[in-house]
């Protein structure tokens, strides 16, 4: 069966955006789901209408940890009226996987994600240059270090292997032969100014190689500049991102024969990000039968939605934007900094990725440790659960509003169905229904039980094999 626009705005917004939440659905499909399509791609006609720098993160001390950045972003992607920027820029975390475990510093860590947030859906070429020329990432794979005699293959061979063209489509001379066109390329401090912490780029002449060079078959005195152009220019780097942004945004496994339009379409773009995640959303590959709700939600995609569809992230926003003082605005984020320990109890630890290589989407994400988490998110939610405070997770959210215009068992068991967009119908809705009648114990829905006859019910369908994919 055809789905309706509802539902395919639903579908794109669990892919492309943080979840499907009611309201969200309604300003989206509002004029049909191909306009969806372009409200996503055109996030700079949505003004945030918030300043929420980093900064904000500083104690009395002016200090910051990189932990704190994580809950930062955590916070935006709550936020965001601009989904798929923040969106994109947590795949693009994922493919140049750099981990504060070794980039300790949390201005650098800060400003690689400022990278992804204002780059990752522009051309791919300006921005792999500009995460290669970041110090987070010259840190992360030592180009610092790599000096003219002395050439540290590290990011020559995570830029072919990783980045761009994947195992087996480049030779080690290559990746010998670029590491020389990267020599020289470092970074600066900036403890000035109020910088402190920061660095940017900087090339250092008398460290390059400048000698004659070859690169997948392109000779010349090459910089590291000339190498991004070629491997950009190559038709493997598009089939190479294409699959990859398939992989996480769609369906495991694609067919050569699937992909062919869409990495043609990026190719002959110049890989403009955009156009391939265009061709992809108004796809009728990207509604059918064998990709709706078949991806396993990722713990951020777990968490965040869950989140917003309760309608936090607009709360926090509000409180952010009339708060002036400092510790009050950080507290503020206190769900942000809970999800930011749940998807780390669940196996995704936001700018601590595992290795250069990144998550593994799809089944990994599913173990029999971390679906105990998914479940006692609901517990986490509703202020249950065991850890004290919103640093552990337990958040509390005052339910009883969103159940009260229905507050017979079906009624709950519907409304937060829908609050959570889990498709559970008949004999699973009962036992949903069962869940809150054994709660309520006769008393019916009252402001002091409804968080407890949520969690019955969210447990369930947190727990259910339905809502773990999107």
């Amino acid at each position: 069966m055809a789905l309706t626009d509802r539902e395919r705005v639903a579908h794109l917004l669990r892919r492309f955006g943080f979840g499907a939440s009611e309201a969200e659905i309604e300003y989206y499909a509002k004029d049909g789901w191909k306009s969806a399509v372009e409200k996503l791609l055109n996030p700079e006609a949505v003004d945030e209408q918030l300043e929420f720098p980093v900064e904000n993160m500083e104690n009395d001390k002016g200090n910051i940890q990189v932990q704190q950045v994580a809950g930062w972003w955590v916070g935006w992607m709550l936020m965001t009226r601009r989904p798929l920027v923040h969106k994109m820029a947590s795949f693009w975390h994922n493919h140049f996987a750099t981990s504060g475990d070794k980039v300790t510093q949390p201005y650098l860590m800060a400003a690689q994600n400022e990278i992804f947030v204002s780059k990752g859906l522009g051309k791919f070429e300006e921005l792999l240059t500009d995460v290669s020329k970041d110090p987070a990432m010259l840190i992360w794979l030592d180009g610092q270090l790599n000096i003219k005699g002395k050439a540290n293959e590290n990011f020559a061979r995570e830029i072919m292997e990783l980045f761009t063209l994947g195992v087996g489509n480049y030779s080690e001379k290559d990746v010998q032969e670029a590491a020389r066109a990267f020599t020289g390329w470092s970074f600066a401090r900036q403890n000035g100014g109020g910088r402190k912490g920061r660095a940017e780029y900087a090339f250092k002449p008398v460290l390059h190689d400048n000698g004659n060079k070859t690169v997948l078959g392109k000779s010349g005195n090459l910089t590291g500049e000339d190498v991004i152009a070629h491997v950009c220019s190559m038709p493997r780097t598009a089939e190479f991102i294409t699959e990859k942004i398939w992989k996480w945004f769609v369906a495991d496994n694609p067919s050569p024969a699937t992909l062919k339009p869409f990495i043609k379409a990026f190719y002959e773009s110049k890989l403009d990000i955009k156009v391939l995640l265009r061709s992809i959303m108004l796809s009728e590959e990207f509604y059918s039968p064998k990709v709706v709700r078949r991806l396993i939600k990722n713990p951020l995609d777990f968490t965040v939605t869950t989140l917003r569809a309760m309608g936090i992230g607009e709360n926090i926003r509000t409180r952010i934007a009339a708060e002036a003082d400092g510790d009050k605005k950080r507290a503020t984020l206190g769900p942000a900094q809970g999800a930011y320990v749940t998807m780390k109890s669940m196996g995704m630890w936001i700018l601590f990725p595992p290795d250069v290589s990144g998550w593994k989407p799809g089944e990994n994400w599913i173990t029999s440790a971390t679906m105990v988490e998914r479940i006692q998110w609901a517990n986490k939610l509703m202020g249950l659960g065991n850890a004290r405070g919103a640093a552990g997770g337990n958040l509390k959210y005052p339910i009883y509003n969103l159940l009260a215009a229905d507050p017979t068992t079906f009624g709950i068991a519907k409304k937060l169905c829908s609050i959570y967009d889990a498709p559970l119908e008949g004999a699973k809705l009962a036992k949903l229904a069962e869940a809150a009648e054994k709660e309520m114990a006769g008393q019916g829905l009252t402001p002091q039980n409804a968080n407890k006859v949520a969690a019955s019910i969210m447990k369930l369908i947190f727990g259910s094999p339905e809502f773990q994919f999107c």
